[in-house]
């Protein structure tokens, strides 16, 4: 029995987050499990970096899970994208004895897109935040930047598992493109060492509601200051916001 180290892509559209539910309901853990157990005939429980709420997406979700496979790491990783659903794939794979995709990392970063845009673009529905209005992006910039280091994160998220809402924000910063001559596409990234439940997401609609004019960056800060979770009232929509890498000690960064 090997234990393999993974890195997932996935959309999330379709699915009701990561995490396995009961029999029937579509996630990714359940479509990745059913699959290894499809090409090796093993029934495995995959441990993930992070679990994705429903409708966000991946291009770094890190996985393990044991198994036996006589043919290669190659031929496993083709095997089980052979098999996986379209909106999934394995990106790399390899073995990794001892390895364990969430104690084992040393942070964890995530994008947000933000289109700023006259007319919906029905294309990037399911993949960015659509809004009417202009955003300031200084504001957005000077928002986030209160947000890096070291601070009780209380006012945007709930703590798993009974846990301090403590976490050491490493980056925090709005990107900026244009898309035509009136449309905006702003990428928030964001790196930290652990998150909250729905930490990103309220980051976000707080930080939005600063670049709209809804909230001053000084309110922004008294809120975040706060450490209440009640006001923080906006949360952004889960299609915009994308669980981006994980950074680990050996350097094979998803």
């Amino acid at each position: 029995m090997a234990r393999y180290r993974a890195t997932l892509a996935y959309d999330g559209t379709a699915y009701l987050g990561f995490q396995r539910q009961a029999e029937g309901i579509p996630t990714i853990q359940s479509a990745v499990e059913h699959t290894i157990h499809h090409v090796t005939g093993q029934t495995t429980s995959v441990v993930a970096a992070g679990r994705t709420d429903t409708g966000v997406h991946a291009t770094g979700q890190v996985i393990a899970f044991d198994a036996e496979w006589r043919h290669g790491d190659a031929a496993l990783q083709n095997a089980l994208n052979a098999n996986l659903p379209g909106d999934i794939a394995v990106s790399d794979l390899c073995q990794h004895p001892g390895f364990h995709p969430r104690f084992d990392a040393r942070s964890r970063t995530y994008r947000y897109s933000v289109l700023q845009t006259p007319v919906r673009q029905p294309l990037l529905r399911h993949m960015t935040w659509q809004v009417h209005q202009a955003l300031d992006w200084d504001a957005m910039q000077k928002a986030a930047t209160l947000l890096t280091g070291t601070h009780d994160f209380a006012a945007f998220g709930n703590p798993p598992q009974g846990e301090n809402t403590v976490r050491d924000v490493l980056r925090s910063e709005w990107e900026r493109y244009m898309q035509g001559a009136e449309a905006v596409l702003y990428i928030y990234v964001v790196e930290a060492t652990a998150f909250l439940n729905h930490m990103v997401r309220r980051m976000v609609g707080m930080q939005v509601d600063v670049g709209a004019g809804r909230l001053s960056p000084d309110a922004f800060r008294k809120i975040f200051e706060s450490a209440n979770l009640s006001q923080a009232k906006t949360l952004a929509p889960p299609q915009g916001l994308v669980f981006a890498n994980v950074r680990y000690d050996d350097k094979i960064d998803a």
